[in-house]
């Protein structure tokens, strides 16, 4: 093999157009997209629950709800924000993910964001993920992270079977079957 392109040579310039890719604004959002993977699964008996569903939440382009009004159901919970850039980068895998089990699953999108902000963002990216205002304190489990964004998939049952911050390929394959596996049951 050629000195100039030993393998320490191909590491240093993968990182370089790695580097290239997260930081230069045009290509961030791809890059990240890139970069993201399916989240990790636990098990029922790693799995943290769901102690307490009382939380309202204002409804920016939907009605306002109660946790409590979907215990027993699926339900994924995703704090974002349109600023943050690994939030944006998900976002598009999310919509798909949505448009396919929106009657299905509960989709709860919570942002500190006001409506004309999210919406002037929704609708440069045709996004209608339902977005929501915490208006009381989100359960305790949810509050283990300030970095967003920050993902939960709960089961029927109040397991907490995926926690991920950071960007996530939520449109996988893993995290359908996931789904489908749930819904089954």
């Amino acid at each position: 093999m050629n000195k100039l392109l030993n393998k320490k040579t191909i590491s240093n310039i993968i990182f370089g157009i790695a580097v290239v890719l997260l930081l230069y604004p045009p290509t961030r959002e791809w890059g990240m997209r890139q970069l993201a993977f399916a989240p990790t699964i636990k098990n029922n008996k790693k799995a943290e629950f769901v102690k307490s569903y009382d939380w309202n939440l204002r409804g920016l382009n939907t009605k306002d709800i109660n946790l409590s009004a979907f215990k027993g159901k699926i339900i994924f919970v995703n704090f974002w924000a349109t600023w943050c850039p690994p939030c944006r980068a998900e976002m598009p895998m999310i919509q798909k993910l949505y448009n396919d089990y929106k009657d299905k699953v509960t989709f709860i999108f919570v942002t500190n964001e006001d409506w004309k902000t999210v919406e002037t963002f929704f609708n440069k990216r045709a996004f209608n993920l339902p977005a929501y205002n915490s208006i009381s304190t989100p359960p305790e489990i949810f509050l283990k992270t300030n970095s967003i964004p920050a993902t939960y998939l709960v089961n029927k049952n109040g397991a907490i079977l995926i926690s991920k911050t950071g960007a996530a390929d939520w449109n996988s394959s893993k995290v359908r079957n996931l789904l489908d596996d749930l819904l089954s049951k």
